[in-house]
């Protein structure tokens, strides 16, 4: 079996991803640089993009559907309510900043993973089991590496301008 061919398609989509958790988070790495708290912001950064492909684990649990539980909004409040007291345990900030942090981070980056799957045609149906209402903008494959690579860049150059924005309040 040729491996190239399996991992190939996936990284295009984990670059899409890692862009929209950038993006989704660059606001929170503002405003921790802002407040002094660069290495909160450089952790809540990889946090991110270490999550961004966490609802596609689906696809390895048989049994469950591919963009079925894992990408609800209900599972974003789970891994935002998991990495609340992961935050705190790393014990950079205060116990409140980092609990906030961390659900802010875990919860938004799922969220984010979500709202780039609605970008797709085949979309998601994030409210489910309480509303079964299908979410697709239809803009674009999933598989366009255009599209992934674009999203990267947006994620990257965000985070960036996420970082220049913090340093500049803070040096004021």
């Amino acid at each position: 079996m040729n491996t190239e061919l399996i991992l190939t398609p996936t990284a295009m989509y984990q670059n899409g991803h890692y862009g929209v958790a950038l993006l989704a988070v660059a606001p929170v790495g503002a405003i921790l640089i802002a407040a002094g708290l660069f290495e909160l912001a450089v952790a809540a950064g990889v946090a991110a993009v270490a999550l961004a492909m966490v609802p596609d684990l689906d696809q390895r649990v048989p049994g469950i559907t591919h963009r079925g539980p894992t990408h609800t909004v209900w599972f974003a409040l789970v891994v935002g309510a998991i990495t609340a007291p992961g935050a705190v345990a790393l014990t950079i900030a205060g116990p409140v900043v980092s609990a906030v942090t961390g659900f802010v981070v875990g919860a938004g980056t799922i969220l984010s993973h979500i709202a780039a799957d609605a970008l797709t045609p085949a979309g998601v149906r994030p409210w489910r089991p309480a509303d079964d209402t299908h979410y697709s903008l239809d803009v674009v494959a999933a598989k366009n590496p255009l599209a992934n690579y674009a999203l990267l860049g947006l994620g990257i150059a965000s985070a960036a301008l996420g970082g220049w924005v913090g340093t500049t309040v803070a040096s004021v």
